[in-house]
């Protein structure tokens, strides 16, 4: 992670101007109101929002499949089959946009294996508040920005477990502060430099594509992304349309709308409300109205829609009607961006694959979370910061592939190899990422764990001080599956879990990096990941028909 800072000239986060809506309810102000006394004028401040869908298909007579969407992602994963036949097909994989995974210049680790072999799934889901297109403009409002770079509004990482029993979401905040990691645009070739300070992780989506914001989250929670999916207003229209809508509950009365003309509009009485179309877009978008106002709550309100969309599609909700099925195609895929190349999910038949494994995990194993955070102060006190030990908490359960839901897991210890050569013979590097957001890295820190290393006998120590990113956990990387084992035997010298003890190509030998978690002088004790997930967090579990959203006072009518 980065040292605490604000951005550099030249890298302040874009203000959108008085009128311009973002994907959320309202306007985003570098400096947002208080909220001051009650009513209306309490709401304030900055925003953000999301989308969803995904239903199923129905076998049509005379041909081999029909296009239907699948409940098991979260209703956003889109699925094909050759409804229309081959032409067809091969013109719905031409809508759908492909990116680069990652634009990054740290190459991500390899999954590790469980003891069957399997290996969990990561895939980020990004919201874009894109109004490049008139559907998405006459949706989204804010004509100002027509055209101009998106933003990330919305980033949820989707984790399935290697077992395939159970699935778990990570919601980050729009307003999340962070460092970026270096991004270059594969298009235009320009290079954005790392940032200085923290930036705004919406921003991540203006350089270079959707394999800027992959390569941020890498950059804060080291847990390796396999695909990302990323889409806009209509489709979220397309999606709720498509099965009918989707129930949503309210503990009163609410209008999100203020005396200044900001909210999504959504208005909905006391209970349960199915809603589809245009007003589920508001209901994703709502800040204004939803508990305290700030886009906590709403990331709370997408998670209670999004479990509800996936409840009602499994209880047997179908798509019947061709030409409906074909109209939903169309704009699915057309909103639709995905990560491309040999292990990437570009087409339609890649997606479908991906919805038949996904579909495995119960409703009732679905976690929805939202990263532990904490207002910053200054310049940032209307931003926030990942929690102190709670974030990386979370993000080292789904690390170690724990389940967020506080269920036993499966998980088996990674397989011991022997190692191919006595200490004396094993080439180790050593570097030094014990920085941290708020802490330049110690001193010396690398020449002690080489000294550690050299006293059990591994001679063929290194220092490597030209690499020193920041690392918040201790680990080691080998390149090739022949030093397994002497990477293993590194890790147990030092008391270092098999499980911080990764492939990677993005390293020549057998690199180990001190992480924040050791920058005392001392013995190196694991953190070992709790099997308990942190109240902050707010878990939700996919199969609580009861969760109901509270109102912010003054927004009743």
């Amino acid at each position: 992670m980065a040292r605490s800072g604000t951005s550099g000239e030249g890298t302040r986060p874009r203000v959108r101007q008085a009128g311009q809506l973002g994907w959320d309810d309202g306007l985003y102000e570098e400096e947002p109101e208080q909220d001051k006394g009650s009513g209306e004028d309490r709401a304030a401040a900055a925003e953000g929002g999301h989308r969803r869908g995904g239903p199923k298909r129905r076998a049509k007579k005379g041909k081999r499949r029909v296009l239907r969407w699948s409940a098991s992602v979260l209703a956003l994963l889109i699925i094909g089959g050759a409804g229309a036949g081959y032409l067809y097909i091969e013109h719905l994989n031409g809508n759908i946009k492909k990116a680069d995974l990652t634009l990054g210049d740290k190459k991500m680790a390899d999954h590790k294996a469980n003891a069957a072999g399997q290996t969990p799934m990561n895939i980020l889901l990004i919201g874009s508040d894109a109004r490049d297109t008139e559907e998405n403009q006459k949706l989204g409002g804010a004509k100002e920005t027509f055209g101009a770079p998106p933003l990330a509004d919305v980033q949820m990482l989707l984790h399935v477990s290697a077992d395939r029993s159970n699935m778990s979401v990570i919601s980050m905040p729009r307003d999340t502060m962070l460092k970026v990691p270096k991004c270059t645009n594969p298009e235009t070739k320009h290079v954005y430099p790392a940032s200085t300070g923290l930036e705004i992780t919406n921003e991540t989506l203006e350089r270079g594509g959707p394999g800027c914001t992959v390569a941020t989250w890498y950059e804060l929670t080291g847990i390796t992304i396999d695909h990302f999916m990323m889409i806009d207003f209509s489709g979220v229209i397309s999606m709720a349309d498509a099965i009918g809508g989707v129930p949503v509950c309210v503990k009163s009365n609410v209008y999100s709308h203020t005396s200044k003309g900001k909210g999504s509009g959504l208005k909905l009485k006391k209970g349960t409300t199915k809603i589809k179309g245009k007003q589920a877009l508001q209901w994703l978008r709502t800040r204004y109205g939803f508990e305290d106002g700030t886009d906590l709550g709403r990331t709370h309100a997408q998670h209670m829609y999004m479990n509800s969309m996936v409840r009602e599609l499994r209880k047997g909700t179908k798509l019947t009607d061709p030409g409906k099925l074909m109209d939903l195609a169309e704009a699915a895929t057309d909103a639709l961006t995905v990560d491309k190349g040999e292990h990437g999910i570009d087409s339609v038949k890649k997606l479908y694959d991906l919805a038949n494994d996904l579909q495995k995990v119960p409703t009732d194993r679905i976690t929805m979370t939202t990263m532990p955070n904490v207002y910053g102060t200054g310049a940032l006190k209307e931003r926030v910061l990942p929690k102190p030990g709670e974030a990386e908490q979370l993000f080292q359960m789904v690390r170690d592939d724990v389940p967020l839901d506080g269920k036993a897991s499966k998980r088996k210890a990674p397989a011991a190899k022997k190692p191919t050569a006595p200490p004396a013979e094993i080439p180790v590097t050593v570097r030094n990422g014990t920085g941290t957001a708020t802490d330049y890295a110690v001193k010396g820190r690398a020449t002690a764990v080489k000294d550690l290393l050299t006293e059990k006998d591994f001679t063929q120590t290194t220092i490597d001080a030209q690499n020193t990113e920041p690392a918040a956990r201790t680990g080691i990387l080998f390149p090739t599956v022949d030093m397994e084992g002497n990477a293993q035997a590194v890790a147990k010298a030092l008391g270092i879990p098999l499980t911080a003890v990764k492939r990677s190509t993005d390293v020549s030998g057998i690199t180990l990096t001190v992480g924040a978690d050791w920058r005392k002088d001392e013995e190196y004790h694991a953190p070992a990941a709790e099997e308990k997930t942190p109240d902050s967090a707010r878990a939700l579990n996919g199969d609580d028909e009861a969760a109901c959203m509270d109102i912010q006072p003054g927004f009743g009518w």
